[in-house]
């Protein structure tokens, strides 16, 4: 079975790591068939884990290769982290300003974006849709650098961040559909919305594995604008939203059982 999966194309690679990881949104989105709610201790945990996985995977697949790959090119090598992170994050505060999206557990009137009409459904599930979008670029562009020769990735590690990012995904989907039928909609209308909001990673993903291999010499700044679309995600959506109770202690031993999960694998896979 691995055998098969080394021998396909990398862009190909990347499609079927994300369709795993939209596959663990899915199964959480699942859950909405058999609760109708999530406890809120629970959710903030949930949220928090995510946001360990995330900040860890930042550096441990994505910023500290990028930094290596631009010492072994002769680079300085904290120019394409530093600018690739920054312009990660920039993309991600673009993308806040125009599309609108709504937080969980905020009123309707507090959507962001540009205006518009769209149901509240619409709108929460638009602000998950955005954040999976680092972290399927953020596989993708792992596989890329694999295909690319990089010596300092490695398929075991991109396949590592693919399972640490499908692991965080699972609470993810569950996080989005359950407070949807809360909120009066079906459980099926729910589990759609919820696994709809990763259906964005397989895109992301193939795109930015092609990108890499089409563009070869932009990989350390690919990997460095993965990390900072990620941590962007983290600081302005995940930690926030975890920590909006006053049971904030769940939250942050999620968020390093998260840390030390996406730690682990990276480490003993990559």
């Amino acid at each position: 079975m691995i055998d098969w999966f080394i021998g396909l194309n990398p862009v190909t690679q990347a499609l079927l790591a994300t369709l795993f990881t939209w596959f663990l949104t899915a199964l959480g989105a699942a859950m909405v068939f058999f609760f109708k709610e999530i406890n809120k201790k629970v959710l903030n945990g949930m949220l928090g884990f995510a946001a360990g996985v995330m900040i860890a995977a930042s550096f441990w697949s994505l910023l500290s290769p990028a930094i290596e790959l631009a010492e072994e090119s002769g680079m300085t090598p904290w120019v394409p982290a530093v600018i690739g992170f920054l312009a990660g994050g920039f993309f991600l505060w673009m993308a806040d300003q125009l599309l609108p999206h709504l937080h969980m557990g905020l009123p309707t009137n507090q959507a962001e974006g540009v205006h518009t009409s769209w149901r509240r459904s619409v709108l929460l599930v638009m602000a998950i849709t955005l954040h999976n979008i680092p972290e399927g670029l953020a596989v993708g562009v792992a596989f890329g650098a694999v295909a690319a020769g990089i010596p300092a990735a490695s398929l075991a590690g991109a396949i590592a961040l693919a399972i640490g990012i499908g692991i965080q995904n699972f609470p993810e989907g569950a996080a989005v559909s359950v407070p949807l039928r809360r909120e009066g909609l079906s459980r099926r209308k729910s589990f759609m919305y919820g696994q709809a909001s990763g259906l964005v990673e397989p895109i992301a993903g193939v795109f930015g594995a092609a990108a890499v291999l089409l563009m070869r010499p932009i990989l350390p700044y690919a990997l460095s604008f993965a990390a900072g679309a990620m941590i962007y995600v983290v600081v302005e959506e995940l930690i926030p939203e975890s920590q909006q109770d006053k049971n904030t202690d769940i939250a942050t031993i999620g968020a390093m059982l998260g840390f030390a999960v996406m730690m682990l694998l990276d480490v003993a896979l990559g």
